[in-house]
């Protein structure tokens, strides 16, 4: 249990690794994935791959975690001896958690809850929490903790190519235009989030080699405004595409304190489809 009597609270869609969920005592809400006949918790009932063998025949709606979800995780919390919570939800632009959870936490009267908006998605949310924990572990206070989020956030970016742009368009997060016209060009959008938390696009690169090079130059260039970082490297059913990028990056950035591997969680694979690849940079120091 930390010292502080602080407990880290995330969504599924942080991608948070299980190993460090486990170090950082973190505990987690799901996602709702529902099919037509069945509905699921992501990472809990299902995992990445059934999402994407199932695609062929049935594309699921996904839903942000229920309220007696975030109720029950809040109660846990209380439950294990802490007072104090940090949740981390995905981004508000992309999501109704954040909302969600600062409902529940309004309601809540045995705890003193911080809820942030990280206006990112997958484990560039999740290495806000990664980051909390470490602060955490390191002995700051909580006020100290959030400024050093607060900070953080703006300048933490993770960019990602798809392997097509029609599971993005389906969900609504692009113009089926757009994805029509990517197709047939062979375009390969590299997407991030804004600052107000919505998908842009950063660059337009054809084909798929061509765009996970230049998510790797971007990278480089994102390192190298600081002294101190670490890295994340993201990827749904491309595992062997994100070890070379991850191999790539540890040649072209030493000075690199941390690398996070995170595979995506089911309910972004809904909205990703197969063949995602993510890499993204966190300043440790400003």
């Amino acid at each position: 249990m930390s010292v502080n009597r602080v407990a880290i609270l995330v969504d599924s869609c942080s991608d948070v690794p299980q190993h460090y969920i486990e170090q950082y005592h973190m505990y987690s809400v799901p996602v709702r994935i529902a099919y037509k006949n069945a509905e699921y918790y992501d990472r809990v009932d299902i995992t990445p791959q059934e999402v994407y063998d199932r695609m062929g025949e049935e594309v699921p709606k996904t839903s942000q975690p229920s309220l007696e979800a975030i109720r029950d995780a809040f109660e846990r919390i209380v439950h294990d001896g802490y007072d104090t919570v940090i949740a981390i939800a995905i981004s508000s632009g992309l999501s109704g958690t954040y909302n969600a959870m600062r409902l529940v936490a309004e309601d809540e009267k045995r705890l003193t809850i911080h809820v942030l908006d990280s206006l990112n998605i997958g484990i560039g949310t999740g290495v806000s929490a990664i980051y909390a924990g470490m602060l955490l572990e390191q002995g700051l206070s909580v006020d100290e903790v959030l400024a050093k989020l607060a900070a953080s956030i703006p300048h933490t970016h993770i960019y990602f190519s798809v392997a097509t742009l029609d599971y993005l368009a389906k969900g609504g997060r692009i113009g089926k235009v757009s994805a029509v016209m990517g197709t047939l060009l062979k375009i390969k959008p590299i997407i991030t989030c804004n600052e107000e938390g919505v998908y842009v696009v950063a660059a337009k690169v054809r084909g798929r080699a061509q765009s996970i090079a230049e998510i790797i130059n971007i990278a480089v260039r994102e390192a190298g405004k600081y002294i101190r970082y670490q890295v994340m490297v993201a990827h749904g059913s491309a595992k062997e595409e994100a070890r070379h990028a991850l191999e790539e990056l540890k040649r072209r950035l030493p000075n690199c304190e941390n690398f996070i591997e995170s595979e995506l969680s089911p309910a972004l694979g809904v909205h990703t489809g197969p063949g995602l690849l993510g890499i993204g940079v966190h300043p440790l120091s400003l």
